[in-house]
């Protein structure tokens, strides 16, 4: 009688333990990035009232009679299947599509979450709710080494982008093979800002005139036109482009043009690029495509890539890296601790962190703007909460049907 006593009271810790986890998974149900947990149970050792026996010849074999001593937790098991996700706008928030952890710095001891709402602290490092540093790489000029070790990532607003003066450009476009000689001719022309070492701006003028034999082509700036290098080795501030049948420049080598910006501090010359130029019949439509300078930038926002590449804006116009976020992943995450604040730590039986890139390594990718919710099905807590409660309730009966046997065993010596 007493072991059915003993057998119910495991059962009512077992219960309760159900009823703890299932209510943590129901007040965690907004939690950012939380992950359920379920319980499962087994029963304990048993005690063996008669052998079991082998059939022989002359007589069958029997099974052995066993009762059972209760039962007992065998663990709590985490749920890491992906949680729904909800816009949020905010360009600090990030998410994890697929398997991985945003690392954090905490203190001396590096942490793991899918929490992805970050924000920016005093110094413009991405920190977590409760103080924990996200870890990346930091871009230098512009370059991400994600061979090297991981570090605090910040977004430095406000940090000045030198300014890159000028020193190729290219030109592309069509020039209407059907065009015609006028008098005065006609002259088509087209512009790009240039930039010297200090970031001041210049406009440089492209003029192309039509002649018998092809165009002449200027280039000029405020002042007039400017001395150009053709290959020939005689400064001329006229370049005679010709074409083939085709339509392509010919020879292929007048495709590059030098000159010699007029400001002393520009390094010169600047290499021209007019391999694009075309001379096909229709529309004329060419213009000056690109040039590789720049004036000075501020960072004004940033963008996350899928692969976690935080690109900066810049006032200038330039997009340049200024770090990538690191995930992480493990053999075993369920062996993972849990750490508080929606963290964990590495636990004896996760594995150690495999550190990489989003999209690598089965590592998920990244959005920014979003975050991924708990993964609790409120439906599934409160059925296991009804489940529980009857499991407690039953093993309550048998504490007090058992005392009330033992009762009537008293009361037989009356």
């Amino acid at each position: 009688m007493l072991r059915s006593m003993y057998s119910a009271i495991a059962g009512l810790r077992a219960h309760q333990t159900k009823l703890d986890v299932t209510g943590n998974n129901i007040s965690n149900v907004n939690t950012v990035g939380f992950k359920g947990s379920q319980t499962v149970f087994e029963d304990t050792l048993s005690q063996v009232l008669r052998n079991g026996s082998a059939p022989t010849q002359d007589t069958a074999g029997t099974n052995p009679a066993q009762v059972g001593l209760g039962v007992k937790l065998a663990g709590i098991t985490t749920n890491f299947s992906q949680g729904a996700a909800q816009n949020t706008g905010r360009s600090t928030d990030f998410m994890i599509n697929g398997d991985g952890f945003f690392v954090t710095q905490n203190g001396s001891q590096q942490l793991y979450t899918r929490a992805g709402s970050f924000d920016f602290d005093g110094s413009g490092k991405l920190v977590t709710p409760d103080g924990g540093i996200l870890q990346g790489w930091t871009a230098v000029n512009g370059v991400v080494n994600t061979n090297g070790p991981i570090g605090p990532l910040s977004v430095p607003y406000g940090e000045s982008l030198a300014p890159v003066a000028t020193t190729s450009g290219k030109v592309g476009g069509n020039l209407d093979s059907e065009a015609k000689v006028t008098t005065p001719p006609t002259a088509i022309q087209t512009q790009i800002e240039m930039y010297d070492p200090q970031g001041n701006s210049q406009a440089i003028n492209y003029t192309y005139t039509r002649t018998a034999t092809g165009w002449d082509m200027q280039v000029s700036d405020s002042t007039g036109p400017l001395v150009l290098d053709d290959g020939s080795g005689v400064p001329t501030t006229t370049k005679k482009l010709t074409f083939d049948a085709a339509g392509n420049l010919t020879p292929p080598t007048d495709a590059t043009l030098k000159f010699a910006p007029r400001n002393a501090s520009w390094p010169a010359p600047v290499t021209l690029d007019m391999s694009k130029l075309t001379q096909y019949g229709g529309k004329t439509t060419v213009t000056a495509t690109e040039q590789d300078g720049s004036a000075m930038g501020t960072l004004q926002s940033f963008a996350l890539s899928n692969d976690g590449t935080i690109t900066g804006v810049y006032s200038n116009g330039l997009r340049q890296s200024i770090g990538q976020l690191a995930l992480a992943t493990f053999s075993n995450p369920g062996g993972l601790a849990k750490a508080g604040n929606s963290s964990y730590s590495t636990g004896d039986n996760s594995g150690v962190a495999l550190i990489g890139v989003a999209g690598t390594g089965g590592r998920g990718s990244l959005s920014a703007g979003a975050l991924e919710m708990s993964n609790v099905d409120l439906a599934e807590e409160f059925t296991n909460l009804i489940v529980a409660q009857r499991g407690f309730q039953a093993n309550s009966r048998v504490i007090t049907t058992s005392d009330q046997v033992l009762q009537e065993l008293v009361n037989l010596k009356q």
